[in-house]
C-alpha cells in the first residue's frame, strides 16, 4: 500500500501540475495564433479595400474607449515580442506574420506532444496502481480522472 501512496502522491503532485501547466502554455500560444490570424485578416482587408485612413474606437483598458483616427495606415506597428513593437508596412507585417504563424504552430506541436507524453505517463502510473491492487482493467476505467 505504501507504493500505491508513493504513485498516487506521484501523479497528484507532480504530473498533474506538469500536465495543467503544459495545457496552460499550449492555450496561450493558440491565443497569439489567434491575434496573428486576426492581424492578417485586417490587413489584407484594408489592402483589398484600399483603406489608407482609418477612424475607430481603441479599448484604453477597463473597457473604456476612445475614438482614434489613423491618418496613414500603410504602416503598423506589431508587437514581435517581450513588449517591443516595430512599424512594418502591410506587406512586411505579413512576411512577420507568416513567419510568426509556423513558430507557432511548431510550439503548439511541442505542447501537443508534451501534454500527450504526460497524459500517458498518467496512465501507465495508473496501470501500475491497478496491477499492485490486482484491480481488473474496468475498475481502473471507472476511477479515471484525467
Amino acid at each position: 500500500m505504501d507504493k500505491v501512496h508513493k504513485y498516487e502522491e506521484f501523479v497528484d503532485r507532480r504530473l498533474k501540475p506538469d500536465l495543467a501547466n503544459a495545457m496552460a502554455e499550449r492555450d496561450k500560444v493558440l491565443e497569439q495564433q489567434k491575434i496573428f490570424l486576426d492581424l492578417k485578416k485586417n490587413i489584407l482587408m484594408l489592402e483589398k479595400n484600399g483603406l489608407t485612413q482609418l477612424r475607430t474606437m481603441v479599448n484604453l483598458g477597463s473597457e473604456v474607449y476612445v475614438q482614434a483616427e489613423v491618418p496613414d495606415t500603410r504602416h503598423i506597428f506589431v508587437e514581435i515580442g517581450l513588449g517591443f513593437h516595430v512599424e512594418f508596412t502591410w506587406s512586411e507585417a505579413l512576411q512577420f506574420i507568416s513567419t510568426k504563424e509556423t513558430v507557432l504552430a511548431r510550439q503548439v506541436e511541442e505542447y501537443t506532444e508534451q501534454i500527450a507524453k504526460i497524459k500517458a505517463q498518467i496512465k501507465l502510473v495508473c496501470e501500475g496502481i491497478r496491477e499492485l491492487l490486482n484491480l481488473p482493467v474496468e475498475s481502473l476505467r471507472a476511477t479515471k480522472k484525467y
